[in-house]
């Protein structure tokens, strides 16, 4: 699964309530002899060995039903049986026992969906099958099986990733159960049916299509999909490859205001798909290949052999912005390589989730950069590795692999510790095996553990063959098994000689645990590379060549680097010239710097001032990234501000009057890619941080004609950027009128990127009537969600969202939207930064205890507390560099 929030959006999902006809039930006592409740993982007692879902699915309803049986082992004799099922109406239970059906009852007994069914008479032990006859509620988030309207037609998706299967049908909802599938879905006439298998044989029953599939190969439930509606659909092949012998039909499936913007994915698809075959040296492991999207889902789930797509990833055309394309490239190698790595072969348990996301991960920017070399995807991968060491700096936190015990633990697993310092690990330890190497190691990992379960042990375990050398595996384990980021002090031992020192990074005022790794680190200076794998505290290294050092050659090392202030500004001097992923590592080790107190406020502007000139989009893009949070957090008091918007406007305007800029669709396809994206992020730099005003009122004269019907007035590229100057003239009549036109539109680029403009315009007035106010049935749950984050991120109503926030935390906490929500909800209160704002959040431990969102309010706590430890430490000798700025 890919979640667009670690790239820039919030998903929408929670803990539900139980249903109003599950809670006099829960209620009631457990009997002694059904054993304890299991919080996490199943007993074990009973077994599935294959499911028959027969479902009628009518998405304008308000309910699905169906039919379900499971085939399953039972290996402990007993009356009850502990299994999965959330907000399910179940009205009849049988299970045969001698040729003769032996009825039971069905109940949920918590909110996580965990169920005991007791039968009228024991169960002996053997094989059996159990049969359900249920309905349940469609969701109105992504979660489970869902449906929303679009335009004038609702169709149904699901979304089961992580424990959201339990919700369309009754199930041993866990991984490690992997099974065969028999899916039949009865529909209204006319409508599309999409499963995980081939579809085998379509008729009419009593008004209704039956669609037949095939049986799967072994799945676990979480990746069964189950997708009903009138789609369009385009259809090709990926030919034959060395690896395959029959061309892979393949589609796209999306709504149907979509049509005629869906031929880029499906050519984009073919090539992707041959370089993974390529890599892994295998076939692609299903006999059919589905894309399908939706309007909702915040990011992708890899469904064997029927992939879901937020509409954004896979829908457009070839004049499609560089940011657009690299999302679906990156985005569909993901999903797509897990198609071997995940659902060839899946995670035992939840605490090997890590495994599955983090090569996936690393997998999307190398095979996606593999399939389009000129969109520089790969690059990326760096960009969210150095993210996620601002989390994983924390002392609240977590390793990439732990134990999980329970279900409210699960979700929590998939954040940007996964993905972004997972990725960025993988991506660490197969630069210093090598890429065939490492490349052998996955090959055998998967070859040993076809359409089965493994562990991450297996997984080290096959690597450390692969490499030859039994160090990695320690190596590798030392980043997976423990928190935090290693820092690399060097110090001058000699002319080129020098004493290297690993600690645990932490920021100003905190204080971190001793903690060693075993850290691939590789150090440049000139042309020449130099490797090591550093297991103790410290170690001596001589280099011998000349120029500046650089501590992360590469930039692949999981890990922050410390210099002595003169080599500080001999690397910082040559920065516009070094690699972007290089870059990306000086810029990350320079913000650490400054967030641990050593770094000179001075040293930190010349650091903005040589990324911007680094020609790499995605070095350059966040060059004065760390001043604006500073300056939006109040660390740079409000009168140097002016001082440093001017700072922004004249390191980034000379760029853009160099390059041109024109607000027209298309009106600069012609450049190639970087620059393409180069031109938008200074749009960006120089409307939205630096506020010029000639180019905000350039592009509000764009917005006038585009929503005046001149469709070719604003080119999608600068939506979000136009659509806030607008709003910055506008103002509440304005958003008003915006927010209606947003909602008449399934533009799956117009609707959110003018829906986040509105939420994210600071005017009070807009805020308060977005949230009290605003109501209108074609505004849909996860909108409406994201509007609180939006105005709760804003500085300018940012105390005031807040204040809503903790208001309605009880309604937010238990909407019910689908895998994310609850565990993310406190990260909207990261740009708070005093320890008085700290302190208040104190106060919402209650209503987090026991929720996956509780390790993220412990990290929001600290990180809140940090930056106003760093105000009043360093706020005035920072506004002070700033002032004197020419």
């Amino acid at each position: 699964m890919r979640s667009i929030l670690l790239a820039a959006t919030f998903l929408a999902g929670a803990l539900v309530n139980l249903p109003a006809h599950a809670q006099d039930a829960a209620a009631a006592p457990i009997p002694a002899e059904a054993g304890t409740m299991p919080a996490g993982k199943l007993d074990g007692a009973v077994v599935p060995q294959g499911y028959r879902l027969d479902l009628t699915v009518d998405p304008t309803k308000d309910r699905f039903s169906g039919h379900v049986e499971i085939d399953v082992e039972v290996k402990k004799a007993g009356r009850f049986v502990w299994m999965h099922g959330r907000d399910l109406k179940v009205g009849k239970v049988t299970a045969m026992v001698g040729g003769q059906p032996v009825s039971g009852m069905f109940r949920q007994v918590d909110p996580t969906g965990v169920a005991l069914v007791t039968f009228d008479k024991p169960l002996p032990a053997g094989k059996t099958t159990f049969t359900f006859d249920y309905d349940a509620p469609f969701g109105d988030g992504p979660a489970g099986m869902f449906h929303i309207k679009v335009g004038d037609d609702w169709y149904s998706w699901t979304q089961h990733e992580s424990i959201d299967a339990r919700a369309s049908f009754p199930s041993f909802d866990e991984p490690g159960f992997k099974v065969p599938w028999n899916v039949t879905l009865r529909t209204p006439e006319g409508l599309t049916a999409v499963s995980n298998a081939p579809e085998i044989k379509t008729e009419t029953v009593n008004g209704m299509t039956v669609h037949t599939f095939g049986q799967t190969l072994p799945l676990p439930s979480y990746l069964v999909a189950l997708m009903v509606g009138p789609f369009v659909t385009v259809k090709g092949e990926v030919p034959p490859t060395p690896q395959r012998a029959a061309p892979l039909p393949i589609r796209i499936v999306s709504t149907k205001q979509n049509a005629g913007k869906l031929d880029f994915a499906l050519e984009g698809t073919k090539g992707i798909v041959q370089h993974l075959e390529n890599y892994f040296g295998q076939s692609f492991p299903y006999p059919k290949l589905d894309q399908i999207t939706t309007p909702i889902l915040p990011g992708a789930m890899e469904n064997a052999g029927a992939d879901l797509y937020n509409d954004s990833i896979l829908v457009m055309d070839d004049k499609a912005s560089t940011e657009q394309k690299r999302t679906f490239g990156m985005v569909v190698s993901h999903e797509l390589a897990h198609q071997w790595f995940g659902d060839l072969v899946t995670p035992a348990w939840w605490d090997d989730i890590w495994l599955n996301e983090s090569f996936a991960n690393w997998m999307g920017y190398r095979i996606g950069n593999e399939w389009r070399p000129d969109l520089n995807i790969g690059a990326g991968a760096l960009a969210e590795g150095f993210s996620a060491m601002g989390i994983d700096a924390l002392i609240a936190g977590r390793p990439i692999h732990q134990p999980i015990e329970k279900n409210a633990q699960i979700d929590a697993a998939f954040d940007t510790i996964t993905y972004g310092k997972g990725g960025h690990v993988v991506a660490m330890i197969a630069a210093f095996m090598g890429d065939t190497k490492f490349r052998d190691g996955v090959r055998g990992y998967m070859a040993a553990h076809t359409y089965g379960n493994a562990t991450s042990a297996e997984f080290f375990k096959a690597m450390a063959e692969a490499a030859g050398d039994p160090r990695i595996l320690p190596a590798m384990q030392s980043f997976t098994d423990q928190q935090g980021v290693p820092l690399v002090t060097l110090e001058r031992a000699g002319a080129q000689s020098w004493k290297v020192t690993q600690s645990r990074y932490v920021r100003y005022g905190m204080k971190g645990p001793e903690t060693t790794w075993g850290i691939p680190l590789c150090l440049r200076q000139g042309d020449l590379r130099q490797c090591t794998l550093m297991t103790d505290k410290t170690a001596t290294v001589t280099i011998k060549s000349a120029g500046p050092i650089m501590p992360n050659a590469g930039g692949t090392g999981y890990y922050r680097f410390e210099l002595p202030a003169k080599d500080w500004d001999a690397l910082i001097a040559a920065t516009p010239a070094l690699s972007g992923s290089e870059a990306l590592a000086v810029e990350d080790s320079l913000n650490a710097s400054f967030y641990a107190g050593r770094l000179s406020a001075d040293q930190l502007i010349a650091g903005a001032r040589a990324l911007a000139a680094n020609p790499d989009s995605y070095a350059s893009g966040n060059a004065t990234g760390l001043l604006e949070a500073m300056a939006n957090r109040g660390v740079i008091a409000e009168n140097a501000k002016p001082q440093f918007r001017a700072l922004v406007d004249g390191l980034y305007a000379p760029q853009l009057k160099a390059i041109g800029f024109d607000p027209r669709e298309g009106a600069h396809s012609a450049d190639d890619p970087e620059k393409q994206q180069r031109r938008v992020q200074l749009v960006g730099l120089l409307a939205g941080t630096a506020r010029d005003a000639a180019l905000r009122t350039q592009l509000a004269g764009a917005v006038d004609a585009y929503l005046g019907g001149n469709a070719a007035a604003l080119d999608p590229a600068f939506f979000g950027t136009a659509f806030d100057a607008w709003l910055g003239a506008h103002k509440l009549d304005g958003a008003k009128m915006l927010i209606d036109k947003a909602l008449a539109s399934e533009d799956p680029l117009f609707r959110p990127a003018a829906l986040g403009a509105i939420g994210s315009s600071g005017d009070a007035a807009t805020a308060k009537w977005l949230l009290d106010e605003f109501q209108d049935k074609r505004l849909r749950q996860s909108e409406k969600l994201n509007f609180v984050r939006y105005v709760v991120l804003t500085p300018e109503t940012r105390d005031w969202g807040y204040s809503w926030m903790k208001a309605h935390l009880d309604e937010l906490l238990n909407g019910g939207a689908g895998i994310f929500f609850g565990a993310r909800l406190p990260q909207i209160l990261g740009n708070f930064c005093s320890v008085a704002s700290a302190d208040e959040f104190d106060s919402l431990r209650a209503k987090f205890a026991g929720k996956s969102g509780a390790l993220e309010l412990e990290r929001t706590i600290e990180r809140v507390r940090a930056c106003g430890k760093l105000k009043d430490a360093r706020g005035s000798e920072l506004t002070a560099a700033i002032l004197k700025l020419k």
